[in-house]
């Protein structure tokens, strides 16, 4: 039985709250964070610890294209599968020391949109995520969440207030990145992918407009993970399970925001009730047919090492 992050890594999350500078509590005034490049060392060494031969980045080009791209003015975005915590480090990791300097600087360029219950749960949740730049949003899911909840009309407005706020202040957040040439990377999901649960790894309605505030964008697939959810504790992320593997991260040629978009609404009924979700179904069908193909090359591979998937 694999260990738990919190197992294994305990001691490492005594340091890193020490390192930690975040704040608990986001409102307008802190949506933009700054990476923590001393919590990111650790995290380095947890994933140099996890990764096994052959973990690499596929399809460098389309990555090295990106870059060039953004260089040139055009405004990026990535959209990324999200299966863990591990996701966005293991990806910056590879950038970070991929053998040509682009690879660095598009890492350097990343800032992932991160919903407040990283900085706000758990001051070890906490001091994972901010090894990386973010632009922190209040999710409609968490909102959602508060609606249902046993509170007072007046608790609902001033949490529904406070949304607004954030996401307004993320919103200027994110027209500043563009303007200095970083790159925006969202989990198109907004949650991770559990097994079993499908709507987990449904698109969000709301990444729809992210394909009008953008130029280009790529998608970035997710092939073996060292972290896993807890199928017994799957809401308590210090519970996942480390794991080796072979980590393979490609990402797909350049789309152009704003003309794949015009193309599927093209495809489109005017009558249908929500020709938003299509077009971002029609991303995630893009990451499944990726997804799929590069599995089987990872199966082989891990075959061949005798190990299991």
């Amino acid at each position: 039985m694999p260990m738990t992050l919190r197992e294994k890594y305990g001691k490492y999350f005594s340091l890193m709250s020490k390192l930690s500078s975040a704040a608990p509590v986001i409102d307008a005034t802190n949506v933009y964070e700054e990476a923590n490049l001393e919590t990111r060392k650790i995290m380095d060494s947890m994933i140099a610890e996890n990764i096994l031969p052959g973990t690499r980045l596929e399809n460098v080009e389309n990555f090295k294209a990106f870059n060039d791209a953004v260089k040139s003015g055009k405004r990026g975005l990535i959209l990324m599968e999200h299966y863990s915590n591990m996701d966005l480090p293991a990806l910056v990791y590879q950038l970070t020391r991929y053998k040509e300097s682009w690879g660095k600087e598009l890492a350097d360029r990343i800032v992932a949109i991160a919903g407040m219950k990283l900085n706000e749960e758990n001051p070890m949740v906490r001091a994972w995520a901010e090894g990386f730049t973010r632009v922190v949003i209040y999710p409609s899911r968490s909102l959602k969440a508060v609606e249902n909840k046993d509170i007072s009309e007046e608790e609902k407005a001033a949490e529904e207030k406070r949304s607004r706020s954030i996401n307004l202040a993320a919103m200027h957040a994110m027209d500043d990145c563009k303007r200095r040439g970083q790159v925006i990377l969202v989990f198109p999901a907004g949650t991770r992918y559990r097994p079993g649960k499908p709507e987990t790894k449904r698109g969000l309605r709301e990444i729809d407009s992210y394909l009008r505030m953008f130029d280009v964008m790529i998608l970035v697939t997710i092939n073996g993970n060292c972290l896993r959810i807890n199928p017994e504790t799957p809401n308590d992320m210090l519970s996942d399970l480390v794991c080796e593997d072979i980590v393979i991260q490609a990402a797909t040629p350049i789309i152009n925001c704003k003309e794949f978009r015009k193309g599927m609404l093209s495809t489109i009924p005017e009558d249908d009730p929500d020709p938003k979700q299509k077009v971002v179904d029609a991303l995630m069908k893009i990451f499944d047919k990726q997804h799929d193909e590069i599995e089987k090359i990872r199966e082989k591979e891990l075959a061949e090492k005798g190990l299991s998937v």
